[in-house]
């Protein structure tokens, strides 16, 4: 573990403190910041010539300053005659932009694909992409990270009766992940019908499968933005007669109205894991953070040693 050496961007130092813990690693001591003009500065202050480098950042808001601090980064380390390079990127924002749904919009997600590649990363390793298909975005190899087993456990601590667990999909598009969730927990298994009335607003309208009613109901997301499309699938879960629901998602964005919707929803928890950082504004008494750090720490130990990452998540097909 010698030639490896871990730096962290500003999005979310913690999280490499923590990952360096894991490994029983320092983290390297790297100086970012602006310069008087607005233009980032950085200077990577530990040696890295010959050394495996895993940058930390996630590219949550403000998303164009920490995507711009990544690459920069990324350069840096090259140029310092880095023997790899390794972005590790727990949030990989722009993902929702992996496609054309009308006519003259980009495909964002791609194009920072090919800015981070260009950058010199010679790896990603990143966590519960928006669209699993951005791995092919990327010219380098791509490791991509679940965080059900996290979520899986914090609600498995609870002790829950199977009996009376109804695992919800919050639209047609999280099927996949309700049904993984639904094999390691337990319970059956309800979708809510999402209809899109545009970019921004969405109408929940009834439950397929179930029933709900007296059945406390989880319902996974890979990420909550708003809050409104999940919120909206929790008050219709409530409606129905759910005793209790429960939220989970890896990746807590909580931008525009998301704690308003969050606070006016009948939920009696929110779990997150801290791919992101809460800021303390944002802390409130029903949401509950979960560290992926030893999953991350794991990944970056068996990717310096030239291992298998899928043998991380053989357990099951929950995690896929």
């Amino acid at each position: 573990m010698r030639e490896l050496k871990i730096l962290s961007g500003r999005a979310n130092p913690q999280l490499a403190r923590d990952i360096c813990g894991f490994l029983h690693l320092e983290l390297g001591s790297i100086s970012l910041g602006k310069f008087p003009d607005g233009e980032n500065y950085c200077k990577i202050d530990d040696d890295v010539r010959g050394r495996d480098v895993y940058l930390i950042q996630p590219t949550c808001p403000p998303v164009n300053d920490n995507l711009l601090e990544l690459l920069i980064m990324i350069d840096s380390c090259k140029r310092a005659s880095a023997a790899r390079v390794t972005a590790v990127i727990p949030y990989f924002g722009y993902a929702r932009q992996d496609r054309k749904d009308e006519g003259r919009v980009p495909i964002t997600a791609k194009l920072v694909a090919n800015m981070i590649a260009r950058a010199g990363a010679d790896r990603v390793l990143t966590m519960d992409l928006h669209a699993a298909q951005i791995q092919g975005f990327f010219d380098v190899p791509v490791d991509h990270l679940y965080a059900a087993p996290v979520l899986n456990s914090y609600f498995e601590s609870m002790g829950y009766d199977p009996e009376e667990l109804v695992v919800v999909s919050p639209d047609e598009g999280s099927i996949k992940r309700a049904i993984g969730h639904s094999k390691r927990l337990g319970g059956r298994l309800a979708i809510v019908d999402k209809r899109r009335g545009n970019a921004i607003e969405t109408v929940q309208k009834n439950i397929i499968g179930g029933p709900v009613e007296g059945k406390i109901c989880l319902m996974f997301d890979d990420m909550i933005s708003t809050a409104g499309s999940i919120c909206g699938a929790a008050k219709l879960v409530h409606e129905f007669g759910a005793k209790e629901i429960h939220l989970a998602a890896t990746h807590g964005v909580l931008c525009g109205n998301a704690i308003k919707n969050l606070n006016q929803a009948p939920i009696k928890s929110l779990c997150l894991t801290n791919t992101i950082p809460l800021p303390p504004e944002k802390k409130l008494n029903t949401i509950h953070v979960e560290s992926v750090a030893p999953l991350l720490a794991e990944a970056i130990r068996r990717i310096h040693h030239d291992q298998s990452i899928s043998a991380m998540f053989r357990s099951g097909d929950e995690h896929r």
